[in-house]
């Protein structure tokens, strides 16, 4: 038709960018990472201390403060997964004794090879770490609650059992049993650096570290702790298996508790029956400054290393320089409430980065 005009079809809208397709630069992906402030922190106390006293970076000043977080370390890496999976263990400090009087005991008392005290010990610790994860998930009540019942639970049991076996609340005599030598060598044994002497913990400190971190980063089962630390809800009804996953995740906490129950009995050869109450706020304060929220979800394996790292300078870097110990709750406290406020901030400067 004559003076007609045509209309040319629209075009088609542009796709919406996938914001995992995103490019970030190396800044915002530093800014990400949950153990930055845990990184800084650690260097910030390191440099601190170095410039106050010399010991503090002497082969055997080292020793001792790395001594020091090297079985907090172990136990901070668990509870680190546990917290990121949305969880708590209050029984984890207290746990920690019970394997460690449980493997005396067989072994001193019943005359048992060590090697099978401890692997009694460690069906102990896990069946405990099950235990408490079936209670969370079957009652649903907060895993605060359930764990604090384990805590009070073993702290009798510990009580209880030693007194009854030995008349007494500690129990000694483990290096003369059978098989002493050879897991001590596993657990307890020390090796020199610069004249000084470290502690194998240290290895297993490193070693939980990474397998931690592997695990977290680089496994389906680490993306399942993440996603139940998130969502419990959304993660189950994208198919993840929310109790199988938080169960595991306790049994883990135990695990690492049957660990360092194990260093601290070989490496002492006596164990008291009073032995780690309250350390499991140590562990919790650990993960949180490496990164971890209280919340769930969000943390970092290698970031809990180095916050029980920051304990461990921190206490032992107090004695070096001859303060009042009392000094270091007033360092606790400052560092607990500094790293919740930096993670926050971290986080929230992530999230802006994504969108």
């Amino acid at each position: 038709m004559s003076g007609s005009r045509t209309t040319a079809p629209p075009a088609p809208a542009a796709p919406a960018a996938d914001e995992r397709l995103a490019r970030t630069t190396p800044v915002h992906r530093l800014i990400g990472r949950p153990e930055l402030g845990a990184v800084l922190g650690a260097l910030s106390v390191f440099v601190f201390f170095a410039l106050l006293t010399e010991q503090f970076l002497s082969p055997l000043g080292a020793a001792t403060w790395l001594d020091d977080s090297a079985t907090l370390g172990i136990m901070a890496v668990a509870v680190a997964l546990l917290m990121i999976g949305g969880e708590f263990d209050l029984s984890a400090g207290v746990l920690t004794a019970s394997c460690a009087l449980l493997t005396a005991l067989l072994a001193v008392e019943l005359g048992w090879n060590v090697w099978l005290s401890l692997l009694v010990s460690l069906a102990f610790a896990l069946a405990v770490g099950a235990l408490n994860g079936w209670l969370v998930m079957r009652t649903g009540l907060p895993s605060f609650i359930v764990t604090l019942g384990s805590f009070l639970a073993l702290q009798g049991l510990n009580l209880g059992v030693t007194r009854l076996a030995t008349g007494s609340v500690q129990v000694s005599g483990v290096r003369e049993a059978a098989g002493y030598e050879s897991a001590g060598f596993l657990f307890a044994s020390v090796f020199d650096i610069g004249g000084a002497s470290f502690q194998i913990s240290l290895v297993w400190w490193v070693v939980t570290a990474a397998i931690a971190s592997l695990v977290l980063l680089r496994t389906r089962f680490g993306n399942w702790i993440f996603a139940v630390g998130g969502s419990a809800l959304s993660a189950r009804q994208v198919g993840v298996p929310v109790r199988r996953t938080k169960v595991l995740l306790f049994m883990t906490t135990a695990g690492a508790a049957w660990l360092v129950g194990s260093i601290n009995i070989l490496r002492f050869t006596t164990a008291q029956a009073n032995q780690g109450v309250g350390l499991e706020f140590q562990y919790i304060i650990a993960a949180v400054i490496g990164g971890c929220l209280m919340t769930g979800g969000y943390g970092s394996a290698i970031g809990a290393a180095i916050g029980a790292l920051i304990f461990g300078m921190a206490r032992q870097g107090i004695v070096f320089a001859q303060w009042n110990s009392d000094w270091f709750m007033l360092f606790l406290g400052v560092m607990l409430l500094a790293a919740v406020l930096v993670n926050n901030a971290f986080r929230a400067r992530a999230e802006r980065t994504r969108r």
